[in-house]
């Protein structure tokens, strides 16, 4: 309980201390709505179950990708079917984490990179009118490396603490994939 604590209270300081710096809604939209809070925290769960390396690569892969997708929305080009993309990403980490699934890490890149790209347009797309891209970019990056760290610390709390923490683990796998379900069909 007391990593727990101490995590949510470092965090917090974090972002208290960085909104100083970057202002605006970057720093908000990834918690915005479900999918990209679920889909974040996600990949640093999974990252976790990986193990290894993958720990530090494959979130770090998302970033990498998801700014270069918002640089593609900054720009305003169409990228096709992103909504669906955020979707899937909720869905399938969701199962890989509920099934436990081991993958390599080069695919565990080049999938989570993808989700990345859908994100990270979604997230630049919606750059408000009068918001600095740099500064908002900042932001995004920012939030969703604290949701990553989350979602780290989360499953190797989890993983670690309980006596059936890997259960428990999948069991929220699960629960995220069938929050993933049910926003399929609110894409109409």
């Amino acid at each position: 309980m007391k990593s727990i604590v101490v995590l949510a209270v470092g965090l917090l300081a974090c972002v208290n201390s960085f909104a100083h710096i970057v202002s605006g809604s970057g720093l908000l939209h990834p918690i915005s709505g479900i999918d990209h809070l679920l889909a974040m925290v996600a990949v640093g769960a999974y990252s976790v179950q990986l193990g290894g390396r993958a720990v530090y690569i494959v979130p770090l892969s998302f970033l990498i990708a998801m700014l270069a997708g918002g640089i593609v929305g900054f720009e305003q080009y169409i990228l096709f079917y992103t909504e669906l993309g955020i979707v899937l990403s909720v869905v399938l980490l969701g199962v890989a984490i509920g099934l436990r699934e081991r993958v390599s890490i080069l695919l565990a890149v080049v999938g989570v990179g993808i989700f990345g790209v859908c994100h990270g347009y979604a997230h630049g797309a919606e750059l408000p009118f009068d918001e600095n891209q740099h500064s908002y970019a900042a932001g995004f990056m920012f939030t969703t490396s604290c949701l990553h760290l989350i979602g780290a610390f989360g499953a190797d709390i989890i993983q670690k603490r309980f006596s059936k923490g890997n259960k428990v683990l999948q069991g929220l796998g699960f629960a995220t994939a069938l929050v993933g379900v049910g926003l399929i069909f609110q894409l109409g």
